[in-house]
């Protein structure tokens, strides 16, 4: 890889300033309002930055525009965090009681940062534009819906879309260049069944929507046992149930909060058609009614065969080939698979665990990221680009 784009110590040490002070000063989804100021700010100092109105409260849309005509490619992080009480002793301990960057956002913020600062040092030389998205609220999977819908792709028209993830079970150096599913998609719900209300006593005269709700949850399990491919990748869960109030009382109502995930369009589009069906039939067996209220859906993240290949170039390129590794794939859910759906993208995921620590993942009140991942995150951001300008 060219040294002109490599991040320099000096560069590196900038965006590592930046993340501990993230880090240290963690915001909650729709709430990155401080997060956001400082990435402008940031942002400010970079040769060429331009940056790009979108009527969203939190979150920065900005692009540098090479000097040469050539292809537009976008870049973009997340930059919210979790309601976690951090436990992992560092001196960028979370100082906000209750909230932590227990996701790594604050990581890819410094990755993308760093990718400007490259790209504006190259602006000279560079072929096209890149765009770069710091988006807010992905911790809530509705950020990347808020700002499509906001207009992103009537503002800028990108080519490709490339955007990284730290994975702590891989070790820091490597990177996750994966064809296929990546991360599942994801449908939440929540179930009301409608009973009759009535004294404990007369059961006769009531409609218990409790006993209903057990035999739902016990029958819902079966269709991953019994109606989904023993191949396929599914999780249906029953998240909380709230109905009752004293011992000798039927109540009205209950309700249930669910959710199901699946690694296979299709085998996400039959758990659905089956929980429906049997909500709807088991409620019926036992004379109550019932609501479904769908509350988020998500696509798969998907990477397909022709930005696999760019993505492997593009990998090599920063850590060398023996460093380009692949890994299964995860149930969890991410919401850049919105924009996935609409632009030619790439997910990676970029090794961010210490060799020969404890690896704690995702949301862990111990989680932590190798900071040397970050400098490969920026790096690789860079590298995508111009991959797929050159295509």
């Amino acid at each position: 890889m060219d040294e002109c784009c490599r991040l320099t110590p000096e560069e590196e040490k900038r965006i590592l300033d930046f993340k501990h002070e993230m880090h240290e000063y963690p915001e909650l989804s729709h709430e990155e309002v401080e997060t956001t100021k400082k990435i402008r700010a940031f942002l400010k100092t970079v040769p060429g930055i331009e940056f790009m109105d979108l009527p969203v409260k939190t979150g920065v849309l900005a692009r540098i525009q090479g000097e040469k005509p050539g292809r537009e490619v976008a870049l973009r992080a997340d930059i919210d965090a979790i309601r976690q009480t951090e436990e992992f002793d560092s001196p960028y301990r979370s100082r906000i009681p209750g909230v932590m960057h227990a996701c790594g956002h604050d990581f890819h913020t410094a990755s993308l940062l760093g990718a400007a600062l490259i790209t504006g040092r190259n602006i000279r030389t560079m072929k096209g534009t890149v765009d770069f998205l710091f988006q807010q609220a992905e911790e809530t999977t509705s950020g990347a819906k808020e700002t499509l819908d906001a207009g992103l792709l009537s503002v800028i028209h990108p080519d490709y879309f490339f955007a990284l993830h730290n994975r702590p079970e891989v070790e820091t150096g490597k990177i996750v260049v994966k064809n296929g599913a990546l991360m599942s998609a994801k449908t939440n719900f929540v179930i009301t069944i409608h009973g009759l209300g009535g004294h404990g006593s007369m059961p006769n005269l009531c409609i218990d929507p409790v006993v209903c709700a057990a035999a739902v949850i016990g029958s819902l399990q079966t269709i991953v046992s019994r109606n989904m491919d023993p191949l396929d990748a599914v999780v249906l869960s029953v998240g909380s149930i709230h109905g009752g109030s004293i011992e000798n009382l039927v109540v009205d109502k209950v309700q249930m909060t669910a959710s199901i995930r699946a690694l296979n369009t299709s085998a996400m589009k039959k758990a659905v058609e089956r929980m429906e069906t049997i909500v709807r039939e088991t409620c019926s067996a036992y004379e109550c009614t019932c609501g479904i209220e769908y509350r988020e859906i998500l696509p798969l993240s998907f990477n397909s065969p022709e930005m696999t290949v760019l993505a492997k170039k593009a990998a090599a390129e920063v850590v060398g080939e023996e460093n380009v590794t692949d890994v299964p794939p995860t149930l969890a859910s991410e919401d850049f698979s919105m924009i996935m759906e609409k632009v030619p993208s790439f997910l990676y995921w970029v090794g961010s665990g210490t060799p020969g620590e404890e690896c704690f993942a995702w949301h862990s009140s111990r989680f932590h990221a190798d900071e040397k991942g970050v400098k490969i995150g920026a790096e690789l951001l860079v590298q995508s680009a111009a991959a797929g300008m050159e295509t």
